[in-house]
């Protein structure tokens, strides 16, 4: 158990009598709350079997009998956008009050990485961190977690209201979101951010959804927890070795005696290595030779790639500093004041937020190159020494059916939302048949929560994969272009829309740094799907196509808007024909009028056209006059 756990266990052994009943509510119910307006809005909460219980907000009060397992709810009634209030809730054991509570726009956003991705790893963070002003935009943060039951009460979490402190820690989309309505709406807006990077949609549904019997998916869970608890035995004895310090300065000095730190091979996760279940921060220090021109001219040094942020050092000097960048390859320029004629010594400090950890890519992504000659390589046995140290699942839980939505959804309901935001999908775009299995899943997943949450038309709103060189194209067949057809599928559902994102990925890079457009296209289809304004919300979306002699003529929505290619004029990119034998050839695009028409010299009698249709389709520029790009789209099934 962990220590700060049996800490807890030894405070509510010694609670007395009189306040070990005291009301619990569900975490959600805190100091800074939003809650939604315009709803009536459920508060429950566990007391003493029996207790008469009594709710006061806002100049009013409701009250009820806990039943005999002490359980009880309240449902005050709907109140327009306001405050600050206070609530508070009696009963006959105790007495809370809840302060600063606001009355307005709530919205779940849930998802993998990209959700969860912060303010400060995002474009321009320093800029947005110091304009993050607003108070009245809250967030609160459910922490990692998971379950083999539903269960009642979260692990965790506050709400905490946006300032140049905190923000740099909010989910960047979200933030961006919530910034855009409030600008529109002048109502407070509070985020539940209840996300895990590298989920995958099974995970976030529950069991019955996906046809599992529910006993099966706690044996699965009390498995998975039985693995973690030898993996952190394991831990704990290597880590006997060392004295975590209080502080790690100066590890990189490079006289440092390091003899008796661990070895570990370079490129290799830690977890590979024996640290699985271990995030945090751990050092790595190797060291190379150079003659003494060499370092008079100075080095290239490679890094390989590291997960997930680093600081490093050669002889002391820091010559780089990438944050969050799991899957970045480091290349870092050395200068000559920085090396000398013999041993040099490199130092890498690496922090782990979750997940894996540590120095991987590649053997020749680990390399120092002098100036003018060849890269020579620094792969092998480096040492290693942990600093700081936590303990998490090891395995994949994130993964597992129904472990997350049984921890991290099922205890939010059922608080009324105004909608969700959803970026979640890379993790189901392997290949081609998971991404076709998640044009099933995608919609159940939706039904199901809207159902749970008694609002079939909860509004849902998703970004589609940007893109990314994810090296799973091969020739026609591309996952995550059909996983973004597979979300595309679920548009039609009522109340949904999905902000298109193609044009402003990475392809070098799984998390793209612009996540202001992403909020910001979010928050255009919210003010169109959840508060009906008239705006333009949405790229051009194709409807059909005709094949006419040597030329494929595809028709769009275009939203009452024009079509338009990105930098002007009416060619645009990216689209592809075939023929009778399926072979897809580059073909040369027009816009007329609400139509594209494409050509190709290599396919003389066109029956499928394909646009986007690739990982990473960079070269895709159809927009409307707004620039709000166009999704992928295929005319074929094959």
């Amino acid at each position: 158990m962990h220590r700060k756990t049996c800490l807890l266990v030894a405070c509510l052994a010694c609670v007395p009598w009189s306040t070990a009943h005291a009301a619990e509510l569900p975490r959600l119910f805190a100091d800074g709350m939003v809650l939604q307006r315009d709803r009536p809005m459920p508060v429950w909460g566990r007391s003493a079997a029996g207790a008469q219980v009594r709710v006061s907000f806002a100049g009013g009060a409701v009250a009820t009998r806990a039943d005999k397992q002490g359980e009880w709810r309240v449902e005050l009634p709907a109140r327009p956008a306001g405050g600050p209030y206070a609530m508070r809730i009696e009963d006959g054991d105790s007495t809370r009050e809840l302060r600063d509570v606001y009355v307005g726009d709530v919205w779940l956003a849930s998802g993998q990485s990209n959700m969860e991705w912060p303010v400060a790893s995002s474009a321009d963070a320093d800029a947005e961190i110091a304009r993050a002003t607003d108070g009245l935009i809250r967030h609160f943060k459910v922490p990692r977690s998971w379950s083999g039951a539903p269960q009642w009460q979260l692990a965790g979490g506050d709400w905490v209201a946006s300032s140049p402190e905190s923000a740099g820690s909010f989910s960047a989309v979200a933030h961006f979101f919530a910034r855009e309505l409030r600008a529109a709406t002048g109502v407070p807006v509070g985020i539940i951010e209840s996300a895990w990077g590298g989920s995958r949609i099974e995970a976030w549904m529950d069991a019955r959804t996906q046809g599992l019997d529910a006993a099966d998916v706690a044996a699965h869970a009390r498995a998975l927890e039985d693995a973690d608890r030898r993996g952190w035995a394991e831990i704990r004895r290597r880590l006997s070795r060392f004295d975590l310090p209080a502080d790690d300065d100066g590890w990189q000095a490079p006289d440092l005696d390091d003899a008796a730190w661990a070895d570990i091979p370079v490129p290799s996760g830690w977890e590979a290595a024996g640290w699985d279940g271990m995030d945090g921060v751990a050092w790595y220090r190797t060291r190379f030779v150079l003659d003494e021109a060499e370092a008079r001219a100075g080095v290239l040094l490679g890094m390989g790639r590291i997960d997930d942020s680093d600081v490093t050092w050669v002889n002391g000097v820091q010559v780089g500093d990438t944050r969050m960048q799991y899957d970045a390859p480091r290349r870092y320029a050395v200068p000559a004041s920085a090396l000398r004629a013999g041993v040099n010594h490199v130092a890498v400090r690496v922090t782990d937020a979750g997940g894996g950890g540590g120095i991987h890519g590649a053997a020749e992504e680990a390399f120092v190159q002098p100036r003018g000659g060849a890269p020579r390589p620094l792969a092998g046995t480096w040492k290693f020494r942990p600093a700081q140290v936590t303990l998490a699942p090891a395995g994949d839980q994130n993964r597992h059916p129904a472990l997350l939505y049984n921890a991290m959804i099922h205890p939010l309901q059922p608080y009324p939302v105004r909608g969700v935001i959803w970026y979640q999908g890379e993790s189901n775009a392997n290949d081609v048949g998971e991404a076709l299995r998640y044009r099933q899943q995608f919609p159940d997943m939706i039904r199901q929560w809207r159902a749970q949450w008694h609002a079939p038309e909860l509004p849902f709103l998703w970004v589609q994969l940007a893109g990314f060189g994810s090296g799973k194209d091969s020739g026609p067949r591309s996952p995550w272009a059909v996983l973004r057809e597979s979300q595309s599928s679920a548009l039609s559902l009522p109340a949904t829309a999905q902000a298109v994102a193609i044009d402003i990925g990475d392809a070098g890079n799984i998390h793209p740094s612009n996540k202001q457009d992403v909020g910001r296209r979010l928050a255009l289809a919210a003010r169109r799907v959840a508060y009906g304004e008239a705006v333009a919300w949405s790229g051009p979306a194709a409807t059909g196509t005709t094949f006419e002699g040597d030329a494929a003529v595809v028709r769009f929505d275009t939203g009452a808007r024009a079509l338009a290619a990105r930098g002007g004029g009416e060619e645009v990119h990216g689209v592809q024909l075939a023929g009778a034998d399926r072979v897809f050839h580059p073909a040369t695009a027009r816009i007329d009028g609400a139509t594209l028409v494409a050509r190709s010299a290599e396919v003389a009698t066109p029956v499928a056209v394909r646009y986007a249709w690739r990982d990473d389709p960079a070269d895709a520029d159809l927009v409307n006059d707004a620039g709000l790009p166009a999704s992928p789209f295929r005319s074929d099934d094959w």
